[in-house]
């Protein structure tokens, strides 16, 4: 049998069910590469091999008991560090949560229990899933597995390397502005965001409540359309959630394309896109001309000032989700005895004339141990989208800024839908450049935004989108398509994607790791 971690979870999922592999011996093969590769990726914060083989040799009696343990039974998956694990530290790659461990799971990975998936471990991200290159992490980088001076994208960086380095057949990743099908996009493999209330968000550590959504990343179409039967569904603990049936989007992927139509987003092809990205994609669409889709142009005027209305809008319901780390009801609390002691040494610092006020403010501990905690506690990136949210939020600025946004994303919405009056699904890049090098736009904050051009929108709008590979740079690095769609067409995505890799092979290529 050749290297079981160069298997499609689904062809692992046949094997699993004809008796031919144990899942013990399948967690093995994956604890094994991540031992082997993940200190040169880093896509891991934490692993539990003695837990993980535990739940494997479970799912193994289970099976030889004649049960039925579940959908995924016996495949083991990697988990984004923002979904809460019960009694497992859940950090959101921040020094605020580092020895957090939520007493309860997420749904999400509740149903991953109950479809008898086993939990590798948690992946790293940029720190509460605020950044484009996983290099805000605090608790470690992590690196592109085509070349690991590049960044693999962000937020879930660790979620889309541990797929294309062979450490997990399947992770779970969360989108709030492209933090699925960016990373997707730069290590080569598929990442799907979906519908925004498709998946439940309960248990999920909140950055931007209504742009937030958790999704698949794997190496198929076919392997994410597995993976999100499990995950979708209405969840009466999330009130955003949609009461929608869910499809088994596994059995319409074989369905022909004849009488799809595509369009083309015009304003994905101007300036600031790579050339190399701009002829991969192009080829991309060449490719579904050929399996019988209608190509046209649509316009989605309104894309110009997607940036700055998720910009805003993402900050300030960051800053309202992030008050409550405070040092006081649970995660980092800063050292109250060198806080004293500093208070101490600026009060005696002060003459009997000081203005009284000072001293009262001094002599606030409560609030000195909020400023201390939250300054120690989060990142420079983290500070930054508080401290703009709150700005935009503040008396005299709201109307200018929040409620003005809140009118744009209105605007980019009915972009989408006069859209889809014309055309099933658009097509376009999902990342301006292939993966960049390390450190060279950490400390340039709006050159980092920009990466998040083509796939803000599909956020503020609250449809879903997949990133599928497509080709690859003369460097060497891989390039991703978008397609983006109407609510709740998921179906229709994954259908598509699967039929250009069967056209296609970008997405069977490997990276060479030792």
């Amino acid at each position: 049998m050749a290297d079981l971690t160069d298997y499609t979870a689904v062809k692992l999922l046949s094997l699993l069910q004809a008796g031919e592999l144990t899942s013990t011996e399948l967690t093995k093969a994956y604890l094994d590469r991540i031992e082997a590769c993940d200190q040169k990726i880093g896509s891991f914060l934490r692993t539990d091999p003695e837990e993980s083989l535990k739940h494997a040799a479970a799912m193994d009696r289970r099976r030889n008991a004649g049960e039925s343990p579940g959908p995924l039974a016996g495949l083991p998956i990697a988990l984004k560090d923002n979904l809460c694990t019960r009694g497992q530290t859940t950090t959101c790659g921040s020094r605020m949560l580092e020895n957090f461990k939520p007493p309860y799971d997420a749904t999400v990975v509740e149903k991953l229990r109950e479809a008898g998936a086993i939990p590798l471990g948690k992946t790293n991200l940029d720190e509460f899933a605020m950044g484009g290159s996983t290099e805000s992490s605090a608790l470690g980088e992590t690196c592109n597995p085509w070349n690991t001076t590049c960044i693999p994208g962000g937020s879930s960086g660790g979620a889309a390397t541990c797929i294309a380095s062979g450490m997990s057949p399947l992770s779970i990743g969360s989108d709030t502005g492209g933090s699925i099908r960016q990373p997707a996009a730069f290590c080569g493999v598929v990442g799907l965001k979906p519908t925004y209330g498709r998946v439940s968000r309960m248990g999920l550590v909140a950055f931007a409540s209504s742009l937030d959504q958790i999704g698949p990343l794997a190496r198929t179409a076919e392997d994410a359309a597995l993976l999100l039967e499990v995950i979708a569904g209405h969840d009466a603990r999330d009130s955003t959630s949609l009461d929608q049936s869910v499809p088994r989007y596994r059995s319409v992927l074989q369905q022909p394309l004849k009488g799809l139509k595509l369009g083309v987003v015009e304003e994905h092809f101007g300036e600031g896109l790579d050339a190399e990205v701009e002829s991969a994609v192009r080829e991309s669409i060449r490719v579904y001309q050929e399996l019988g889709a209608k190509i046209t142009s649509v316009s989605l005027p309104h894309s110009e000032y997607a940036i700055a209305t998720y910009y805003v809008i993402a900050p300030c319901e960051a800053s309202s989700n992030l008050a409550r780390y405070d040092g006081v009801h649970y995660g980092y609390r800063t050292d109250e005895n060198i806080l004293h002691a500093t208070l101490k040494q600026q009060r005696s610092g002060l003459s009997a004339t000081d203005d009284e006020q000072a001293l009262n403010n001094l002599d606030s501990p409560l609030v000195r141990l909020y400023r201390q905690t939250r300054a120690e506690g989060f990142g420079a990136e983290v500070k930054r989208r508080i401290m703009l949210g709150t700005y935009a939020l503040s008396a005299g600025y709201y109307e200018a800024y929040y409620l003005k946004a809140l009118k744009v994303r209105r605007l980019i919405r009915q972009d989408y839908d006069e859209a889809f009056r014309e055309v099933d699904l658009v097509i376009g890049p999902v990342t301006p450049t292939p993966a960049f090098p390390r450190g060279s736009k950490i400390d340039d904050p709006l050159a980092m935004y920009l990466g998040d051009l083509y796939t803000v929108s599909a956020n503020l709008a609250g449809v879903p989108a997949i990133s599928i590979p497509c080709g690859f740079s003369n460097a060497g690095l891989p390039i991703g398509l978008q397609l983006q769609g109407p609510p709740l067409s998921e179906d229709r995505l994954l259908q598509a994607a699967h039929w250009f890799q069967k056209e296609t092979a970008w997405h069977q290529r490997r990276p060479a790791l030792n």
